[in-house]
């Protein structure tokens, strides 16, 4: 028996800009809405209407969380859809007399796009309580995270800055869904020796692993990352499968390369005359993606062919049956290794299916539907499922790790982004000055040091160091970074003069309107 622990991080940074009227950066939560968070919904409740089998784990990051139940955000996403039904109906008229071949596809977006606006408005806006419905009835596990995704390794000598990330994010997920989460994502899939502890402490039961989690190890591993890595902490540790994930992440030879399927960068909004497409642009006359995409990969050039949904679909259900074919091969091999009750873990980012894989979510539909019809060879179970039923484990320790370049911290500490840390740490620093020297402040200094807690936090976003080893968003993560720490300073030099600004600090706490429950106070190590 194949065993699937099927494991999908959903993420956005907190972006809330509501002094302008459109914010390029907001779009970034507006495509996933509209792309993935409700599709997956959709097609999640699909299977469950029609009584398919499936069990996943799926993790809302706080600030992804935070931005689904923000009134303000969920009016300004249904603008955005309002703009782009309008640019659809638009593009079906359009198509009608020029560019024939894209008719179709432009009729498929505009119905899409009002479908899923029509789901966002049954749910009265927030999709969350869809997803708590599929865990209430058992057809999904929510995974808490990090207050606001921090690369924790990098701040493996602050104990107290971890916990407040982990507190936070754990109380975040408490609040939204009411109940306690098991299961803990690690951001970027960074783990060092001794955040177990921490975890533990925190009352999580497993986390996720890189794949190179128990290859490794400085002991021998007896499962190879088929079985749960127990910790001495009583934590568990589930290690991705490198090879199987890959066939579907790589963004080299895996399946969303393939030259059939759509073409993510060929977008209307930066081709087409801007006369036409400029009321959907942001100020000034800046292109952006409008979702509105006609073209195939085709490959490495700038010749690309239309897209046909009919290719990319019979290219789909091969790549369904290869992985599946690959998942049993495995097994097998496994099973002549004396492995016979092993688990294949396989954590992704929920954004690469819809919105970075176009055909993604029909990818896990057919993939979901296809394991469920081969009861004897599949089985889906989530983490937790798998640590009750109190199996084989591998009782190994394990190197610091992650998801990132060369499996370490390469993607948050480099050339580009390096000179952060000189200024995240001092602020830590500080705040553990803070919150000795202010133990137990109430009223309008407790808020000051809640806030100096939760700019900290935003601070320490691995976002920003991410965008500045890409090079994309480079200004922009700057300034937040920027921005956060200057916030900080603010407290800081107030609180050591023992005075509070009032307006500073209301602006403030409007402006990141983030955590409203946040308590200073679990800055400190639980261990």
């Amino acid at each position: 028996m194949n065993t699937i622990n099927l494991i999908l991080h959903a993420h956005q940074p907190y972006v809330r800009h509501l002094e302008y009227e459109k914010f390029l950066e907001e779009d970034w939560l507006y495509e996933s809405l509209n792309e993935t968070y409700i599709p997956l919904l959709r097609m999640l409740s699909k299977l469950e209407d029609e009584k398919v089998d499936f069990k996943i784990s799926l993790c809302f990051s706080p600030t992804l969380l935070t931005m689904l139940l923000d009134e303000p955000l969920q009016e300004r996403f249904v603008h955005y859809m309002e703009r782009h039904i309008e640019l659809g109906e638009k593009e079906v008229e359009r198509t009608k007399a020029e560019d024939k071949e894209c008719h179709e596809m432009a009729k498929t977006y505009l119905e899409e796009t009002r479908r899923n606006l029509n789901v966002y408005e049954a749910y009265d806006r927030n999709i969350l309580t869809g997803f708590k419905k599929l865990s209430d009835m058992g057809k999904i596990e929510l995974v808490s995270s990090a207050a606001t995704h921090a690369y924790l390794p990098l701040y493996k000598d602050y104990p107290d800055a971890i916990n407040a990330q982990i507190a936070v994010g754990i109380k975040t997920h408490k609040k939204v869904f009411g109940t306690s989460p098991r299961g803990f994502w690690l951001p970027e899939g960074g783990y060092y020796p001794g955040l177990d502890k921490i975890l533990r402490a925190n009352s999580i039961d497993w986390i996720q692993l890189a794949p190179q989690a128990s290859l490794t190890s400085p002991d021998k591993s007896l499962y190879g990352g088929y079985r749960p890595i127990l910790f001495s902490s009583g934590l568990y540790g589930f290690p991705s499968d490198w090879s199987l994930t890959s066939l579907i992440w790589s963004n080299k030879t895996g399946y969303p390369c393939d030259g059939d399927y759509r073409e993510f960068y060929r977008d209307i909004g930066y081709y087409l005359p801007m006369e036409y497409v400029e009321k959907y642009m942001h100020e000034p006359k800046l292109r952006v993606f409008t979702g509105y995409k006609y073209y195939a990969i085709t490959g490495k050039t700038d010749d690309k062919n239309y897209y046909s949904k009919e290719k990319a679909r019979e290219k789909l259900l091969l790549h369904v049956e290869n992985f599946l074919y690959n998942i049993r091969k495995k097994g097998s091999l496994l099973d002549a290794c004396n492995i016979s009750d092993h688990v294949f873990n396989l954590t992704f980012d929920a954004e690469l299916f819809g919105h970075r894989w176009y055909e993604g979510i029909d990818f896990l539909e057919h993939t979901i539907r296809a394991m469920a019809k081969d009861s004897e060879n599949f089985a889906f179970k989530s983490s937790s499922d798998i640590i009750d039923n109190h199996g084989k484990v591998d009782t190994i320790r394990v190197n610091e790790s992650s998801f990132g370049l060369r499996g370490g911290a390469d993607t948050w500490l480099d050339s580009s982004n390096s000179w952060i840390y000189r200024h995240t740490i001092k602020a830590i620093e500080r705040m553990e000055e803070l919150r000795e020297r202010f133990p137990s402040q109430g009223s309008l200094k407790e808020r000051f040091l809640n806030q100096a807690l939760r700019e900290l936090l935003l601070a320490m976003s691995s976002d920003w160091p991410s965008i500045m080893h890409d090079n994309t968003s480079t200004s922009y993560a700057k300034k937040r970074l920027l921005d956060h720490l200057g916030s900080f300073n603010v407290v800081h030099s107030s609180m050591c003069r023992n005075t509070v600004n009032t307006e500073w600090l209301i602006n403030a706490e409007k402006r990141n309107a983030i955590f409203p429950d946040i308590d200073y106070r679990c800055f400190e190590s639980k261990i």
